[in-house]
C-alpha cells in the first residue's frame, strides 16, 4: 500500500500530461454505455450512460498509467493494473468498464493511430532469429509461462476436474463441474465413441477429455501435453483413476505424434499456435486419422472481419497470458482445413455465450481462494495479472468480440451414421 501511495502522489511529467489527453479524448468516442475515470479530485464522465445498466468507475492512481496505455493499447491497460497504477472498487466494476471499452472499439480505434504503434512490437517478436513461428523450443517455452504457474493454483480455481476451457451450462442452476462434464460428453456423444474406438488428443490439459472418455465410453486415448506441470498431474490423476490401461500421456508436441487413430480431439489447443502454424497443424490432424475418421475441434475464435488486423496486434493476453498465442476466425479454420486436408466439416456449434458464465465462475473462485494462492507463493502482481485476464476475456466473450465454437470434420471414407447429435 505504501508503495501506491508514493505512486499517486508523484507529479504528471509533460509526456503523461499528453497521454491523459489522448486517452480521455479516445474514452471521448464511447457512445453505447458510459465510465468514470477519477484521479485526485477530478472526474470524467465518459460516454452516456445506457438504460438499466450501472456506470463503471475507474481510479487511477498512478500518471504512469496514462501513458502505457496510450502507447500499448490493452497491453498497456493490462501492465497498468497488475502495477498498481488503476483500480476498480470491484472486479464486477472492472469487467464491466472492459466490456464498455470493447463495445465501443470499433469507435475508439477509427479515432486514433495507436493501432499502427501497437503493431511494430509485433514485427519485432516475429522477426527475432529464437522467436520462429513453429520453433519447437519456443513453444515449449510459451506453454510454460503459463501452465506451469503451478497445479496447485489452477486447482483452486478451476473445478474438480481440472477443465480450463468453457463448459456447457444446460439451466442457470448448473454447476460449473456439470458445465464442463456436459461440454465434455458432448463431444464424445457427437463422435459417438465406443470401446472399439482409439482416439488421439492434442492437448492434454490437466486429462479431463481423456479420463472422461475412458471412464464412460470404454475408448482406449492417447493424450499429449508439451507442458511439464500438466503431464505430471495427469499421469498422476489417469493412475490414481486406474484408467492407466486405457490412457496413455505423452510429452510429445503434436508434431512428433505417429500413428493411425479413429478421431481425433482438441480442446482449445490451436489458439496457442501462432498462426503460421495453422496449415502444419491441421495437415498433421488429418495424417493421423483413419480413412473413415472425425475429428473435434474446440477453438476460441475471433470474428473473421476482426482476424487479419488481430493477428497482427500485440494485445493484453498475447504479451502477458498466453506469449506466441493466435485467436483464428472460422473461416481461418476452414480455409486451412481445405487447403491442406482432405477433411470436410459436418457440423459446427457456437457456445461462445457459455464461455462468459465459465470465466465468470472462474473469476468468482479466484477471489474465493486468492488468499490460498498467495501462500503458494504467487505474488500479487501475478494474482492481479489473473484478476485482469479473467474479467477481460469475460468482456470480450460478453460483448461477442470473441466465440468459442466446437467444429467437426470428417475424412471422406466417413458416413453419416457415425455421428450422432447431442441431446439438448
Amino acid at each position: 500500500m505504501r508503495t501506491l501511495r508514493r505512486a499517486s502522489r508523484g507529479r504528471a511529467g509533460a509526456r503523461d500530461l499528453a497521454a491523459r489527453a489522448l486517452v480521455l479524448g479516445l474514452l471521448g468516442r464511447v457512445r453505447d454505455g458510459a465510465v468514470i475515470v477519477r484521479e485526485g479530485d477530478k472526474r470524467h464522465l465518459c460516454g452516456r450512460p445506457a438504460p438499466g445498466e450501472p456506470v463503471a468507475e475507474v481510479v487511477v492512481t498512478s500518471p504512469r498509467a496514462w501513458r502505457v496505455v496510450a502507447t500499448e493499447g490493452s497491453a498497456g491497460l493490462g501492465r497498468a493494473w497488475f502495477s498498481g497504477w488503476w483500480t476498480c472498487p470491484s472486479l464486477d466494476e472492472l469487467a464491466l468498464f472492459l466490456r464498455v471499452v470493447i463495445r465501443n472499439l470499433d469507435s475508439i480505434e477509427r479515432a486514433s493511430a495507436l493501432g499502427q504503434r501497437l503493431r511494430a512490437p509485433v514485427h519485432r517478436v516475429l522477426t527475432r532469429s529464437d522467436d520462429r513461428p513453429g520453433n519447437l523450443e519456443v513453444d515449449r517455452r510459451n506453454a510454460r509461462a503459463h501452465y506451469d504457474l503451478g497445479n496447485e493454483m489452477f486447482a483452486l480455481f478451476l473445478d474438480e476436474s481440472m477443465t480450463y476451457s468453457a463448459g456447457i451450462f444446460t439451466s442457470p442452476s448448473t454447476t460449473l463441474h456439470d458445465a464442463q462434464v456436459e461440454k465434455l460428453d458432448r463431444i464424445c456423444r457427437k463422435l459417438s465413441l465406443s470401446p472399439a474406438d482409439h482416439v488421439v488428443e492434442i492437448g492434454t490439459g490437466w486429462g479431463s477429455f481423456a479420463m472422461h472418455a475412458a471412464r464412460h465410453y470404454g475408448c482406449k486415448v492417447t493424450t499429449t501435453t508439451i507442458s511439464e506441470s500438466q503431464y505430471e498431474l495427469a499421469t498422476t490423476r489417469v493412475k490414481e483413476a486406474g484408467l492407466d490401461d486405457l490412457v496413455t500421456v505423452l510429452r510429445d508436441d503434436y508434431r512428433d505424434l505417429r500413428g493411425t487413430y479413429d478421431h481425433l480431439v482438441s480442446i482449445e489447443m490451436v489458439e496457442a499456435l501462432d498462426w503460421h502454424q495453422y496449415d502444419r497443424y491441421f495437415r498433421t490432424c488429418s495424417e493421423l486419422l483413419a480413412p473413415s475418421g472425425t475429428m473435434a475441434l474446440q477453438a476460441i475464435v475471433i470474428a473473421d472481419q476482426l482476424y487479419e488486423r488481430a493477428k497482427h496486434t500485440e494485445d493484453f493476453v498475447k504479451r502477458y497470458v498466453f506469449p506466441g498465442s493466435c485467436i483464428p476466425s472460422v473461416a481461418t479454420i476452414v480455409d486451412a482445413v481445405a487447403r491442406t486436408t482432405d477433411l470436410r466439416l459436418v457440423a459446427l456449434d457456437e457456445i461462445g455465450h457459455h464461455y462468459t458464465e465459465t470465466l465468470h465462475r472462474w473469476r468468482d473462485a479466484f477471489v474465493a481462494h486468492e488468499g490460498e494462492i498467495g501462500e503458494l507463493g504467487v505474488d500479487v502482481t501475478t494474482r492481479r495479472l489473473f484478476e485482469f485476464y479473467l474479467c477481460y476475456c469475460e468482456a470480450a466473450f460478453a460483448e461477442r468480440r470473441i466465440g468459442d465454437v466446437q467444429c467437426f470434420f470428417a475424412k471422406p471414407g466417413w458416413r453419416a451414421a457415425g455421428l450422432s447429435r447431442p441431446a439438448g
